[in-house]
């Protein structure tokens, strides 16, 4: 079967959010972990979603990486293309989402583009070009005080462009209502405009459909994992899915860990039901910095704890916490003293005989599966909207959960494990 759909994600959780939005829509999905080597097979499936680290690069890097992991989804044949971000648009106002799409566009010849974060599963709309999270405007949300992608302006125009050289216009409620057709006829008069990045608005799943049948024709879409729900029908409509195919999964049995180096607040609630009834260890970014080895004090403390009931090993904290440790050590370097511990931690617990793991955190899960050496994943049953389980390729089999910081409900930790 040829490749369907072939998608370059900004981080990894996101990358397993949208590959899991691909399964339960009928197309048989593999995430693969960083630009694939030129000589990876290429698994057998309908979609594959590249998952990177380049959320909070430099701008020319992630577009580097971006257009690395296009090419090689060009060189095997992928019939369309997406661009995967987040769901509250995390970037800055130099990038890294403006440049990457334009970087993108150019590189597949396409007249324009299209831009929709929407999730409305998880409280995430866009309404008038405006971007909310719940009943609140982005700029009024946590994202607002995000450590290293803070939120300020809910307006998806201004954001791309204050990122992007392209023109950026915009596809209302009002029109998006009225159905696929109208959609297409509003993107076509906007191109003959000038227009080559477009925002849609979006409040509910069935205007994510209507989307998605919309931009069939597209070479290249971007937006949140929600954005591709109604895209492999339109494969399915033109005779090249075959509906109701699902993929075998493996069973993965042996002690099971959280590793958790998000902060958001959604994270900080998870890790505080855990407390309540679990072994816990924090890691300390202070001690890690003096030279401290953090990371085999917490292999240590962990070892005789690991078993069916998981451990927890964290370094989420309260926005002032996480403040005072940046002001102290610098934002960059702070994020990558924990991210190089984790995957450390990760390599022991892994030696130690752990074969289930929750992660949470964009940054810390793509710390952790590089430094398992892990190159891709098959994508399981959904533990939370946006949050399966996924099943490393090759060996040993590792059953792994990759949340972004900001999903999952309160007790998510604890009833993760449950779904095995």
């Amino acid at each position: 079967m040829p490749l369907l759909l072939g998608s370059v994600a900004d981080d990894f959780t996101g990358a397993t959010d949208l590959a899991s939005t691909l399964v339960k829509a009928g197309m048989r999905t593999v995430q693969l972990l960083g630009v694939p080597r030129r000589d990876l097979p290429v698994p057998d499936s309908d979609a594959i979603v590249i998952a990177l680290k380049s959320r909070s690069n430099a701008a020319d890097e992630a577009v580097m990486m971006s257009l690395a992991a296009l090419d090689w989804l060009q060189k095997n044949g992928a019939k369309q293309y997406y661009f995967k971000y987040c769901s509250t648009f995390d970037s800055t106002d130099k990038g890294n989402i403006g440049p990457v799409a334009d970087a993108m566009l150019d590189a597949l010849g396409a007249r324009i583009t299209v831009f929709n974060p929407a999730f409305p599963t998880n409280k995430r709309t866009v309404f008038k070009g405006h971007l909310f999270v719940g009943d609140e405007l982005l700029s009024d949300s946590g994202m607002r005080h995000h450590p290293l992608n803070p939120m300020t302006d809910s307006s998806l125009v201004r954001v791309l462009e204050r990122q992007s050289k392209y023109k950026v216009g915009l596809v209302q409620y009002d029109t998006i209502v009225r159905g696929a057709d109208a959609v297409r006829q509003k993107l076509a008069e906007l191109s003959e405009q000038g227009y080559r990045h477009i925002i849609l608005d979006a409040i509910t799943d069935e205007h994510l459909m209507t989307l998605g049948a919309a931009c069939a024709d597209l070479a290249l879409i971007t937006g949140g994992s929600g954005m591709a729900m109604g895209l492999p029908a339109n494969f399915v409509r033109s005779g090249e899915l075959e509906a109701g195919v699902t993929q075998s999964l493996p069973k993965v049995e042996g002690a099971s860990a959280v590793l958790s180096g998000s902060c958001s607040v959604a994270t900080q609630e998870q890790v505080a039901h855990m407390q309540k009834s679990h072994d816990v260890f924090q890691l300390d970014p202070m001690a890690i910095a003096k030279g401290r080895d953090v990371a085999r004090e917490a292999v240590e403390w962990a070892r005789p704890k690991l078993g069916d009931k998981p451990v927890l090993i964290y370094s989420t904290a309260a926005t002032e916490q996480v403040g005072a440790v940046q002001s102290e050590l610098g934002r960059e370097n702070s994020g990558a003293l924990i991210e190089e511990t984790m995957g450390k931690i990760a390599r022991e617990l892994v030696a130690g005989g752990v074969r289930r793991l929750v992660i949470a955190g964009g940054e810390t899960s793509g710390a952790v599966v590089s430094a398992l050496g892990v190159e891709g994943l098959y994508i399981g049953q959904e533990i939370d909207p946006g949050v399966p389980w996924t099943f490393s390729i090759g060996q040993p089999t590792l059953a792994l959960a990759l949340k972004s910081g900001n999903f999952g409900t309160g007790d998510f930790f604890t009833k993760a494990f449950g779904k095995l």
